[in-house]
């Protein structure tokens, strides 16, 4: 580490309303604007990108340009999220970073940033550093949702266990986080044919499969 300007951000991204914590620490370079940020978490926690987002900032939101306009008279307009950069926010003035992700499920992420870092050379892309926990499956129904969800999968004498069982691919641990996997998925977050993983690896299929 050089005592250069610094060209990256070390940040905490933690999903909220779940314990013990489901979190993702990242290495992002300053450069890169939210929209770049947004595929980057997406990436960390495996989600599809298949819903709307926003960061919230400073009471301010900022989503994809496609659905900045408002719906209807009345409602909050949104910033394109793609004009503005990390390197633009004051870090020191405590700011607060909320990450939303599916309005439907509302999985919102708190964004902490943890420490400005002078990398030599400088990252063209993100890396994920650490972690804990597996994100809950898309499309379960938000934070209460996730919780039935664990008590049914939990449950083999339960009447929708096998049925839930089969829907989350077959197999499911809220423990399970591979670091070296998941850095692999960050550091393709930006690309387009990125591989998007649906399910968490079966440990007793990869097991077969050696």
């Amino acid at each position: 580490m050089s005592f250069e300007e610094p060209n990256s951000l070390q940040i905490r991204v933690t999903l909220v309303g779940i314990e013990p914590a489901v979190w993702r620490r990242l290495i992002v370079p300053r450069g890169f604007h939210l929209g770049q940020l947004h595929r980057v978490i997406q990436a960390a926690f495996g989600w599809s990108d298949c819903h709307l987002h926003e960061f919230l900032i400073g009471g301010l939101s900022y989503r994809d340009a496609e659905v900045c306009e408002p719906e209807f008279e009345d409602d909050a307009r949104s910033f394109d999220e793609s004009g503005v950069r990390l390197r633009d926010f004051n870090l020191n003035d405590g700011l607060s970073v909320l990450y939303v992700y599916d309005f439907g499920d509302d999985w919102k992420h708190i964004i902490e940033f943890e420490r400005l870092l002078a990398l030599e050379p400088a990252p063209r892309g993100a890396s994920c550093i650490g972690g804990a926990r597996a994100r809950p499956p898309e499309d379960v129904g938000g934070v209460h949702g996730y919780a039935d969800f664990l008590d049914i999968i939990t449950d083999p004498d339960h009447p929708e266990h096998r049925d839930t069982k089969t829907w989350a691919g077959g197999h499911f641990d809220p423990e399970w986080f591979d670091n070296e996997t998941t850095d692999k998925d960050v550091r393709n977050a930006l690309r387009a044919n990125r591989r998007i993983r649906l399910h968490q690896p079966n440990p007793k299929r990869q097991g077969r499969s050696r």
